[in-house]
């Protein structure tokens, strides 16, 4: 059978193909590529970026890679990943709102923090917190209830849904009281510290420019905030014997397998800002995008929609059972990968293709890019959902990377995949989205893969 007829596609329908932004120039100096990147690194690659395996520039005075081949990208993620640590650039933009939290952390800091944490995040323990999720998510619904008759922001709907949801799981408290001086930090580092300036991109991370300053002041404020969140927490512990139930109890029994070690404050402090952070926003990028797809492709929303109708009360709470809805999110995050870029600076000299590597050299692997690649996707700037239907062709596993691949892959990858997933089949099988206005929305690369602007949407109930 083929996927077509799996979900009851109509051979004839055309794909939707959403707007992108231009290509770049093939031919841009120094200065105009860092201009380009301060506005939305998508924005800083030409056509050849999509169609070359291995594109080799010099920057800075160094050289640069742009890996699009599934095996050059096993080799520097996986077969050798000790010898590609992160950036300069992205250490600078990071740690102010990440610290030295799984994200950032190297070498045996990174092994220990990983070891700690796996615990948490597999299946079976997520599975303990979806009733967190699902009664945010019960009550965001209950709310777009109530302002149906007027444009909705989605967008923003999303990222408060999310870091409810993320309160919640991590501390077994909404973010009612927190949410608006969580979104302020965000606003306000998204806004003014997160975007590379030329010394970010050129000096060592020991030396600091002019940006470090601020956002040193920065990180005294967010530190004070989480520690806050930390020590409410912890006033309201439930004591006894029970197992934990929430993320925070999760990590703070934690223990090394090898050493027997737990985080100390400051390293939890730093897990926590990690999960909160990495988690709510990019899994609220994903929906916003998703729900911006349906709301460009009716009848794909309304496939959504006959799936979560076709299911019982506690079917539909288990992603098992929404095949299609999960086959939404995965194509959502092809064409809208949340991490964008992963960019790794050579620890020393290797060989990539043939290639010399030297020390200092980078290394990017752009799941923008990878996953819009024309020699390895049929159609690649269209939104076919059943590219990741059952029984479709898997893609090559280093050619498909919303949540990277290797020992570094995402360790939030289940968790976010349950969320998004819960959350897109509770708002689409209530609701029927269209949008209030059909300006397009241009995705920009910048810290995550943003939409331009916020548009309006509209909802009826089904």
């Amino acid at each position: 059978m083929s996927i077509a007829e799996v979900f009851d596609i109509p051979a004839t329908r055309q794909p939707l193909v959403p707007p992108f932004p231009p290509r770049a120039p093939e031919s841009m100096s120094a200065l105009g590529r860092i201009a380009a990147i301060r506005k939305s690194t998508i924005e800083s690659w030409g056509q050849r970026a999509y169609e070359d395996d291995i594109i080799r520039e010099r920057f800075l005075g160094r050289s640069s890679f742009i890996l699009n081949a599934p095996e050059a990208i096993r080799h520097v993620l996986v077969e050798n990943h000790e010898n590609y640590v992160r950036t300069p650039a992205s250490i600078r933009v990071l740690r102010p709102m990440l610290g030295d939290g799984l994200l950032l952390a190297e070498g045996r800091n990174w092994k220990h923090q990983r070891r700690t944490l796996a615990p948490a995040f597999t299946p079976r323990a997520v599975g303990t917190l979806v009733p967190h999720m699902l009664s945010a998510i019960d009550e965001t619904v209950a709310t777009l209830d109530t302002r149906r008759d007027g444009p909705i922001d989605l967008r923003e709907t999303m990222q408060r849904m999310t870091l409810e949801i993320a309160g919640r799981t991590m501390f077994s408290f909404g973010m009612t009281r927190h949410g608006a001086a969580l979104r302020d930090f965000v606003i306000e580092y998204g806004s003014r510290l997160a975007r590379p300036h030329f010394f970010d991109l050129l000096l060592p991370v020991g030396w600091p420019s002019p940006q470090d300053i601020s956002r040193a002041f920065f990180r005294k404020r967010w530190t004070r905030f989480i520690q806050a969140l930390i020590a409410e927490r912890r006033d309201a512990g439930k004591g006894g014997d029970a197992p934990p139930h929430d993320l925070f109890e999760l990590m703070v029994a934690a223990r090394d397998p090898e050493t027997g070690q737990a985080f100390s404050d400051t390293q939890l402090g730093d897990q926590v800002a990690t999960m909160i952070l990495a988690g709510h926003e990019t899994t609220a990028t994903a929906l916003f995008w998703s729900l911006y797809l349906l709301a460009l492709d009716p009848a794909t929303q309304d496939q959504v929609a006959a799936e979560v109708r076709g299911l019982s009360a506690d079917d539909v709470s288990d992603i098992e059972h929404l095949k299609f809805t999960r086959a939404v999110i995965d194509e959502t995050m092809r064409l809208y990968p949340p991490a964008f870029l992963i960019a790794r600076a050579a620890d020393g000299a290797d060989t990539l293709a043939g290639m010399p590597v030297a020390k200092n050299d980078i290394v990017l692997i752009a799941p923008w890019l990878l996953h819009r690649h024309e020699k390895l996707w049929d159609d690649p700037n269209a939104f076919i959902p059943g590219r990741f239907a059952p029984g479709a062709p898997a893609p090559d596993r280093f050619a498909y990377l919303p949540f990277g691949v290797g020992p570094r892959v995402c360790i939030g990858a289940h968790f976010a995949t349950v969320e998004a997933t819960l959350a897109l089949a509770r708002i689409v099988g209530t609701f029927h989205v269209e949008l209030q206005d059909h300006e397009p929305v241009m995705p920009m690369g910048v810290v995550t893969t943003q939409p331009d602007r916020s548009p309006m949407f509209r909802i009826t109930r089904r």
